[in-house]
């Protein structure tokens, strides 16, 4: 029992989500400043709203749809990914494909048979099966 959750835990997979998780809380810093200082105070000239949560709220009856909180989480979501993807994916993909070419590998994928080559393989997989 031991052994397989030494196993577990020393899997690479769960290294890089504990690694990535705790990227995510100290990024998360990051672009919440990004928002306050920079997206709010523009925000507030195009809709004279403090925030995207308090812009753009339609009310019906006692119901308060808020239009604006939808954007600004959508804003957030994409920043998020904006800045991960360049800072971190886009360099670890150019890191690994430099490293495979110094290795030597390259990452072409075998050539498919044609279906030519796949018609004459049933058809003698066929005439096995009927002399058989």
């Amino acid at each position: 029992m031991i052994k397989g959750f030494k196993e577990f835990i020393l899997r690479g997979n769960v290294i890089d989500l504990a690694v990535a998780v705790v990227i995510g809380a100290a990024f998360s810093a990051i672009v919440n400043v990004v928002v306050e200082n920079l997206i709010n105070p523009l925000i507030n000239l195009f809709f004279k709203a403090e925030s995207l949560d308090k812009a753009l709220v339609l009310t019906i009856d006692s119901s308060h749809f808020g239009f604006g909180a939808i954007i600004g989480a959508i804003i957030n979501f994409l920043a998020v990914a904006l800045v991960v993807y360049f800072a971190f994916v886009m360099p670890m993909n150019h890191f690994n494909q430099r490293r495979a070419a110094k290795a030597g590998v390259t990452e072409e994928p075998e050539a498919l048979p044609s279906e030519q080559e796949l018609l004459i393989q049933i058809r003698d997989l066929l005439e096995k099966q009927r002399s058989a």
